[in-house]
């Protein structure tokens, strides 16, 4: 039967006939009518994570088109600039069943450049990043409700080439929880716990992020957001706090299209100076 059926089969045991009120009868090869999917709902642009699942038996695909990001790293009496491009880095969802989905997350191309400032020779490392699988599984509020909550457990594979990842395999779990505010507003927010590797990779450390988004709709489909994003990282090579105010738009081109754009500022020394991206999603 296979992970995929298990998993299945565990949230849809024993569901009668699905009616417009119940569609725990919708598997992954029994799809949600349209008339029945809930409004589409993604992981990005943000870096909050959403609590709701892709309906049952459908495909949902959320990629950067292009992603810039530079950092500044001070050590001793120069500094380090740190580019890095990613092209077309994407995330395949698949709805399991009505509060199931799995998705991998692919890192298609990362190019990324390294110049210390007292040195005229440049690194450069390119190449396909660290694989990660997650699987979210919505506890309440995916059909309706004022909030909404999933767990969302992942595993980072090492398949990225030299440079640009590690060589470790590591996980986590996030938790993300979305609350319906008055006038119009809608506040994320999320808690994650990473268990990565030492850079030694034998022993490991935590790893705990946390963000809350605010958005709202600014005109027609075109919608804003804000969000503040925490990292702190407990691995005792690991760089200080890292912190991010981030800011973006999203555009609901159809119910099953939506285009992006934001940036992502660092508001503290061991942050990314700077990160900008346009992207876009896509439902089938």
């Amino acid at each position: 039967m296979g992970l995929i059926g298990c998993v299945v089969a565990a949230c849809c045991a024993g569901a009668a006939e699905p009616t417009p009120e119940d569609k725990s009868a919708f598997t992954l090869w029994n799809p949600t009518p349209r008339a029945l999917m809930r409004e589409m709902s993604t992981d990005r642009p943000d870096r909050t994570e959403s609590p709701y699942t892709v309906d049952a038996g459908h495909v949902q695909i959320e990629a950067d088109v292009v992603n810039y990001a530079y950092a500044v790293e001070n050590s001793g009496p120069g500094h380090t600039r740190v580019d890095a491009f990613a092209f077309a880095p994407s995330n395949f969802k698949v709805g399991l069943c009505n509060s199931v989905d799995l998705q991998i997350v692919v890192p298609t191309y990362n190019s990324i450049y390294v110049r210390p400032s007292r040195s005229s020779r440049t690194e450069r490392f390119s190449g396909f990043g660290d694989l990660v699988t997650r699987v979210k599984v919505n506890l309440w509020g995916n059909d309706g409700g004022d909030t909404a909550f999933a767990i969302m457990p992942f595993v980072r594979w090492p398949t990225s080439t030299a440079g640009v990842g590690n060589d470790g395999i590591e996980g986590g779990i996030i938790m993300p929880l979305s609350v319906a505010l008055p006038r119009g507003w809608t506040m994320c927010t999320m808690l994650e716990v990473d268990f990565n590797d030492d850079e030694d990779i034998v022993s490991r450390h935590t790893a705990v992020i946390n963000s809350i988004t605010f958005s709202h709709s600014i005109v027609g489909d075109l919608s804003g957001y804000v969000e503040f994003f925490s990292n702190l990282d407990t691995g005792s090579d690991a760089a200080p706090w890292r912190a991010t105010a981030d800011f973006g738009l999203t555009y609901q081109v159809t119910p099953d299209l939506q285009l992006d754009a934001g940036v992502n500022v660092g508001v503290t020394s061991a942050s990314e100076t700077l990160n900008t991206f346009l992207g876009i999603s896509v439902r089938f």
